[in-house]
């Protein structure tokens, strides 16, 4: 085992043993049955603009975000920065398309994404595809917070080899097993406040101490590699890392409020207007990712790189713990253990979230569909908090038993995989042309075709596709959505002509305020 920072690990304990408290506590806040789903997965429905503002955001900016993109600018420059557009282009789409979502699932009492589709579409699988997509997209990226998690543990000086590595995560697993159990989603929703005071914190503290540190903004440029501070012109016939840049920007923003977790805390505001009232807000959190994504070439400035515990005792973790590592090097010892603590407890809400999440698909859309059409309130709540805890023990498995560059690919995969649910769910809002086989076609021609083209570059983001003579690099999960189109498009042309069965729970009103 490194030397502890006791200091910093004593503040970070305090700060976890509040969260742990806060958790179990929230039980008693706006209080309701629990054993009722839609009071345990989805709060009542009664989070207000603020409260929705924190839970989303927690959900959605996650530990592995505060890590990875400022390790992605750490290592490869400036492509890291397609995260700041991504999460601005994703709110005109929150703002247009899920007030609709919100409205159509009050109206029907839907949980789910797969409760929406199977009650606009009538097709028992084609929900079973939107739901079985959620739960295995969502499963790595439970593991990856883990994983972030992993990192500040580390960086506190708790690591070494076998169960002294994984002790501090398993108590961490038990925790968040524990109060999701109890308090389901007014636990995340309650501990997101303090997560998010926190992030800001140390996000606005670090953009200002740290450039003083090193002789400010004008001296942290001139130490960063100009091919890492803009991206490459492209050359010849090729869009080169602007296509990238540009396809990873639009892809990501169709792929990210399709996961499970993002729908749930949508689900849970009070009203469509929260929800439209969130998307006015959330690009606050836009400019707190702009912020942390320069420490990472804060990380470059500071020789992080050449750092003796950075490059020999941490080297497991490699870019990813650029920013603890500038952190420690940065900051006295109980700010460290503020910082770790908001990174450690960024990873325990949207992990709390995604479980709950994945619970509800399943009780929702597989067990109540396929095994026990007439569950009681009780019984339908009880099983959604066992599997909480079975999708979060899976993910704890993954994180402890497999390579995390494993866990990694398998969450690239989870981008190319729930984006096929784009036609189904985000169009379903706006039409009922669509055919609803096409739909299930398109959906299960995405995900073989974008499977296998991620395979095949060793489970790289990007792929390079030929068209007309150019090449143009982008990501797998943006081309693959065009070919579902496409072939939900051209499928439902010919359904159609066939004189092919509709059938609709839904009505035009429903959408509407």
């Amino acid at each position: 085992m490194k030397d502890v920072n006791w200091v910093a690990l004593i503040v970070f304990v305090l700060l976890f043993g509040f969260i742990t408290w806060l958790g179990f506590m929230a039980a008693r806040w706006r209080k309701g049955d629990l054993d009722l789903l839609n009071e345990w997965g989805l709060g009542g429905r009664r989070f207000g603009t603020i409260v929705t503002w924190f839970l989303i955001g927690g959900d959605l900016y996650t530990a592995y975000t505060f890590i990875a993109v400022p390790a992605l600018a750490f290592g490869a420059g400036a492509i890291a920065f397609f995260a700041v557009p991504y999460t601005i282009i994703i709110y005109p789409l929150m703002f247009l398309a899920f007030p609709r979502l919100w409205r159509v699932a009050n109206k029907h009492q839907y949980i789910t994404a797969g409760d929406f589709v199977k009650g606009r579409y009538g097709n028992r699988w084609l929900a079973l595809a939107i739901t079985a997509t959620g739960i295995v997209a969502t499963m790595p990226y439970i593991a990856l917070q883990l994983v972030g998690l992993q990192v500040v543990i580390g960086g506190l000086g708790l690591s070494g080899a076998g169960l002294a590595t994984d002790l501090p995560l398993i108590i961490a697993f038990v925790i968040l097993a524990a109060f999701t159990y109890t308090s389901g989603l007014r636990a995340p929703a309650a501990i997101a406040i303090v997560k998010d005071t926190l992030i800001y914190l140390t996000a606005f503290v670090a953009v200002i101490v740290v450039p003083i540190q090193l002789g400010g903004f004008g001296h942290i440029f001139s130490a960063i590699p100009p091919a890492k501070v803009l991206l490459a012109a492209p050359t010849g016939n090729s869009t080169g890392v602007y296509g990238v840049y540009i396809t990873l920007a639009v892809g990501s923003a169709m792929a990210l409020f399709l996961y499970p977790h993002s729908v749930t805390g949508m689900l849970s505001a009070s009203s469509a207007h929260a929800v439209r009232r969130n998307a006015a807000l959330l690009p606050a959190y836009s400019l707190m990712l702009g912020l942390l994504a320069l420490l990472g070439f804060f990380a470059v400035a500071a020789g992080v790189a050449q750092m003796p515990e950075f490059a020999a005792g941490f080297a497991q973790y490699k870019a990813n713990f650029a920013v603890p590592a500038l952190l420690i090097h940065s900051f006295p010892s109980w700010f460290v253990g503020v910082a770790f603590a908001a990174i450690g407890i960024g990873a325990l809400v949207p992990a709390a979230i995604m479980s709950i999440a994945s619970a509800n698909l399943y009780t929702r859309n597989i067990h109540r569909e396929f095994f026990n059409p007439n569950p009681t309130d009780k019984e339908e709540a009880q099983i959604a908090k066992w599997v909480s805890l079975i999708v979060k023990f899976g993910a704890l498995v993954f994180v402890l038993f497999v390579p995390a560059q494993y866990a990694i690919n398998f969450q690239l995969l989870g981008g190319i995989w729930i984006i096929q649910t784009f036609p189904a769910v985000i169009l379903g809002l706006y039409t009922r042309w669509f055919n609803d086989w096409a739909l299930l076609i398109g959906w299960a021609t995405g995900t073989i075709v974008g499977t296998a083209m991620a395979a095949a570059v060793q489970f790289k983001p990007t792929w390079p596709l030929m068209l007309g003579g150019w090449t143009l690099p982008g990501y797998t999960a943006f081309y693959t959505v065009i070919l579902n189109f496409a072939v939900a498009i051209v499928l439902t042309l010919v359904f159609n002509a066939m004189g092919a069965a509709r059938r609709d729970q839904t009505a035009p009103a429903d959408y509407r305020a």
